[in-house]
Parts: structure tokens; C-alpha cells; sequence
């Protein structure tokens, strides 16, 4: 299926490792200009240059998310180097395992500088290129904010903000036929994901109990599966979807525990 990306210039933050990487890297087999936005240029730049040399295109931009400026700055840089933006990728995130018991305010409110206000700031300084092109916006989300985790009240509170604000934001833009959906990850291994478990106790037990609550498969999610549903997602192809959570998580969230 011809997801007609060709050329489209879409946004991915955090697009240089993980789930975003793995984004990027498809938007560009799609035929799109994936700008990876992160905090260090040099990861960007190794992303763009492998999508390069595979004869894609993509470019980068060099920000720090958790400042507004920052982020109103790469907003810019991409349209003085393109004249458009026809999508957005909200991404960039980590679990950074800021909880109730032992947490501060200091620390929650900078977990959700990191992991959920510059998904409002990226959408409202790419929203006039966004009404221009008609794009779409996929929000990257997690099963933390309906199944909880424990220990990251952060990040949970964080995914809860997105999850709500792509339902708002599909009101919201109704009028200018701008779709906004996200996608709600569960277990996908990427660096972070790797970080996390080689942190507990019995890393390799952990990772098996894990694995084999996963009904589709007894695996995990890729992030290639995941880069796939949102390239639909951002594509003409979903031309009629609109303020949903689609979880890509071979039935983790929602299918009974005794599979």
C-alpha cells in the first residue's frame, strides 16, 4: 500500500534512539523527510546519515524540549528549511521512575517538563504549518496511565496528559481536518527499555516473566511495528481516524492474563 508520504516533512522527537529511531527510519523507506529533533546532534546526525545512505532523506535539529524556547526554536528551523511541516511525531520521554513515596515536587514537575508539556509545545508552534497542510499529529503514549507501574507517578501522570490531550486536540482541530491519534506502547525493547530492566534484580528471569504475559506471539513489540502503525496513522490512508489510542501491544493491556 502506497501510504502517499512522499516528500511530506515530519517532525519526530527523540527521533534519534528507540521507538523514535525506529520512526524516523521508516517514514524515510516511506519516501517522507523524518527531522529528528533531539538534545544532542551528534545521535540525530547518525540517524540521518544511515536513513542517507540508504538514499532516504531526513534532517535534524539540535534541542533541548524541556525549554520553551528551544522548542519554538526548532519549529522555526524546520520551516525556514522547508516552508512546511505536513505531520508531527510527539515522542521524546523516558520513565524516569519519579514516584509518590520518595519523589518531590521539584522532580515531578521537571518528569513532566521532560515527558508531556513540550507534547503541547511542539503542536502549538507547528500548529499554523499544521492548519496549512492539513497534517496530522500521532502522540507516542504508554500503558502506564491505564495499568499503572509503580514508582513513576511521573510518568504515569504524563502519559495520562497525553492520552487527553489527543482526544482534546481531535476536537479541537476538527475544523481544519487536522487528525490527531496515539499510540499506546506497552513492552518495546529499545536502549531505555534495556536501561530499566538491566536495573532489577534477575534481569534475564524478569524480562522471561515479562515476555510470556504477552499473548500475540510471547515476545515483544518492535519498534518497527510500532514506526509501521504510525506512519498509517499520519498517512491519507487513515483519512477517517481521529482521536483514538490504538494500543500496538500484541494484546498486553487488554486480553485475559490466562493466555
Amino acid at each position: 500500500m502506497d501510504l502517499q508520504l512522499q516528500n511530506k516533512v515530519i517532525p519526530v522527537t527523540g527521533g534519534a534512539k528507540g521507538i523514535g529511531e525506529g520512526i524516523a527510519l521508516v517514514l524515510a523507506k516511506e519516501g517522507a523527510i523524518p527531522v529528528i529533533i533531539g538534545r544532542k546532534a551528534a545521535d540525530n546526525l547518525k540517524v540521518v546519515q544511515a536513513i542517507e545512505a540508504e538514499g532516504g532523506k531526513a534532517w535534524q535539529v539540535e534541542a533541548e524540549l524541556t525549554d520553551p524556547a528551544s522548542s519554538e526554536a526548532a519549529i522555526k528551523a524546520i520551516l525556514e528549511k522547508f516552508g512546511r511541516i505536513d505531520g508531527l511525531v510527539n515522542n521524546a520521554g523516558v520513565n524516569d521512575g519519579v514516584n509518590l513515596e520518595h519523589g518531590s515536587y521539584e522532580a515531578f514537575m521537571a518528569s513532566l517538563h521532560k515527558n508531556l508539556v513540550h507534547y503541547y509545545l511542539m503542536a502549538h508552534y507547528a500548529l499554523p504549518a499544521l492548519k496549512a497542510s492539513k497534517g496530522a499529529i500521532v502522540n507516542i503514549s504508554s500503558k502506564t496511565a491505564e495499568t499503572g507501574q509503580g514508582g513513576t507517578s511521573a510518568y504515569a501522570a504524563s502519559n495520562g496528559g497525553r492520552n487527553a490531550l489527543t482526544r482534546e486536540w481531535a476536537v479541537e482541530l476538527l475544523p481544519y481536518g487536522i487528525r490527531v491519534n496515539a499510540i499506546v506502547v506497552a513492552e518495546c525493547y529499545t536502549p531505555l527499555y534495556e536501561t530499566w530492566i538491566k536495573s532489577l534484580p534477575n534481569p534475564e528471569e524478569k524480562l522471561a516473566s515479562i515476555v510470556q504475559k504477552i499473548p500475540l506471539g510471547n515476545r515483544m513489540t518492535t519498534a518497527e511495528e510500532i514506526a509501521n502503525t504510525t506512519a498509517f496513522l499520519l498517512s491519507e490512508r487513515s483519512s477517517h481516524t481521529t482521536g483514538q489510542l490504538i494500543h500496538v501491544d500484541g494484546g498486553y493491556v487488554h486480553l485475559d492474563r490466562s493466555l
